[in-house]
């Protein structure tokens, strides 16, 4: 029981300590002028430039997947048009910003997502356990994708898909 106390005791000093926390993330403000889908869009920077933005720690439904259009409008109705602000934690193999997306006096859009059943949290990618509470409750509340008692997680949809072309 000591060695299980001191462990926890060490992860919660090292979090205090870790340089990680030290890095400034990149913040880019923009305005979205398209919407790809329930988890991600282009947004125009100050600058002129395009950037494609990807919403971090969520997974929204594929195309032809159920709830994929109820999520890509959802995203629309929040964000589409508006002034955003994007924090960035990395970009991806595709050359997409990974972020977390700001809009309407600090909403959270993964969150705001998440919270309408219209995106999974994608726990494989994400640190962020207040999302987890977040879906667990959608689900219970039967919100959005979580009216179908067997969704299917669009990482699972994904494979399914690429296993059916090898066949």
């Amino acid at each position: 029981m000591k060695k299980i106390a001191l462990i926890f005791l060490f992860l919660i000093l090292g979090s205090f300590f870790d340089d990680s926390n030290s890095i400034q993330k990149e913040i880019i403000n923009g305005k979205v002028v398209a919407i790809t889908d329930g988890d991600t869009f282009k947004l125009l920077k100050k600058d002129s430039t395009l950037i494609k933005v990807r919403v971090a720690n969520i997974d929204c439904p594929e195309r032809k997947q159920p709830f994929s259009k109820r999520a890509k409008q959802f995203t629309s109705d929040a964000i589409f048009n508006r002034s955003v602000q994007v924090e960035v934690l990395k970009k991806d193999r595709y050359g997409r910003f990974i972020a977390n997306v700001y809009y309407d006096d600090k909403k959270n859009l993964s969150k705001e997502l998440v919270k309408a059943g219209f995106a999974w949290h994608f726990v494989k990618y994400s640190t962020d356990i207040s999302l987890q509470v977040i879906e667990d409750k959608a689900r219970r509340n039967k919100r959005g994708l979580w009216q179908d008692p067997n969704a299917i997680a669009p990482w699972e949809w994904r494979s399914n898909k690429k296993n059916n072309k090898k066949q």
